[in-house]
């Protein structure tokens, strides 16, 4: 992708709104526009790192079973009045019969409904990456609290308990492999169920100071606790915990039968018998993940994104030799993703806006690194330089 015609561009201004880090260097690098409190648009960069995610987020959920669904946004209110959720503040409705869906239980237990029969039938388990809703009174922090947002929802089905219990683990650890190929180091911390469940539910956290939520961490098990517990010493080993700030970026629950029963969602055992299905729900916020990722990853000048979720492998940059710069670009992008900066600017504004948009790898073209036998290669983590011939760009 060549900047001067990207719809991707920097700024030098910050909002006078920008509550947060992310919400500062997402826009100022291009990544999002604001549209409205806690509405975004993606612009080309910000679409980029979220395909990454959700690639991420699909192999391991594949790799579990899940199946991947795509159900509306738009959904019936009489499926919310089965299950007693049809109030719920944080629900938009834009007609007397409709409901913008801020989860999926409503949608996918009657679907299940049309499949499960028999004992035979389970388990199996559907996901989905989709927009959620929520009438949020306090949206703030970018994309941390939204009103439109980006979501993974998978849900699975099961005949007992231990099935649940043992695909429930499956996840946790599914959930911790997507975290950390995002670059993000996660804590596993109990909570409550809220509006899904009267069971104890896990949320994985990140820490972070833009977090909202208070936790009780044990940095040598990786566990953690909500600070409204009364816990003072870790379950597993015994050590003291230490009270940090966490954004949370995915949540699990347990659901028992409650949907089940809202839909009488039940299957015939091998013993002739009706039983209902249990459930449980595991959810991802995906735009949720990059703005915690910018939290987490960043310094004084802009965006340090971590190779797995980084919009582009290479920051290629031409100082007055474009024709040289132009077959580099050529090369390059047909065997990674290359952002070409071929604006007609000065230098400083051009090194100054590769920080700010924090891709790893920056390639300098100009007369002296051509000179000097190649071009000009820098980590943007990093203050070295080096001067590599062009043909071993790829191979560095």
């Amino acid at each position: 992708m060549k900047l001067s015609q990207s719809l991707s561009q920097t700024s030098k201004t910050v909002a006078h709104d920008a509550d947060s880090v992310n919400a500062k260097l997402l826009t100022q690098a291009g990544f999002v526009k604001k549209e409205a409190a806690g509405v975004y648009s993606y612009l080309p960069f910000g679409r980029r790192v979220l395909a990454k995610i959700e690639e991420t987020i699909r192999e391991e959920m594949n790799a579990i079973g899940g199946q991947e669904v795509l159900m509306p946004a738009l959904t019936p209110l009489e499926n919310w009045k089965k299950t007693g959720r049809d109030d719920v503040p944080i629900a938009f409705k834009p007609t007397n019969k409709t409901v913008l869906g801020w989860s999926h239980e409503e949608i996918i237990t009657p679907l299940a409904k049309q499949r499960i029969k028999s004992y035979r039938d389970l388990p199996f388990a559907a996901y989905q990456i989709q927009t959620k809703f929520r009438n949020e009174p306090r949206a703030k922090s970018g994309l941390m609290r939204g009103r439109e947002f980006l979501m993974k929802d998978l849900y699975s089905f099961h005949a007992n308990q231990a099935d649940l219990a043992k695909y429930y683990d499956e996840v946790k650890a599914a959930y911790f492999r997507v975290f950390e190929k995002c670059g993000l180091e996660s804590f596993l911390v109990k909570a409550g169920g809220g509006e899904f469940t009267e069971n104890v539910s896990h949320e994985f956290q990140v820490l972070t100071e833009a977090g909202e939520d208070k936790i009780l961490v044990c940095e040598k098990c990786k566990l953690a606790w909500n600070a409204e517990l009364e816990i003072a010493k870790c379950e597993k080993c015994g050590d003291d915990l230490v009270e940090k700030k966490g954004s949370e970026v995915g949540n699990i629950f347990d659901l028992g039968a409650k949907y089940s029963d809202a839909f009488d969602l039940s299957f015939t055992s091998a013993e002739g018998k009706s039983e209902k299905v249990l459930m449980g729900c595991y959810g991802i916020g995906v735009s949720r993940l990059v703005a915690t990722i910018a939290e987490v990853w960043h310094d004084e000048a802009g965006l340090l994104w971590p190779e797995s979720v980084a919009p582009f492998q290479i920051h290629l940059i031409s100082l007055g030799e474009d024709e040289e710069a132009e077959k580099i670009y050529r090369e390059l992008s047909a065997k990674t993703e290359v952002l070409f900066d071929d604006r007609d600017c000065r230098a400083g504004e051009k090194f100054a806006d590769a920080d700010l948009i924090g891709i790893p790898l920056r390639v300098l073209v100009s007369k002296k690194t051509l000179e000097k036998g190649g071009v000009e290669i820098k980590k943007r983590n990093s203050e070295k330089v080096e001067i590599i011939s062009t043909d071993k760009i790829l191979q560095k």
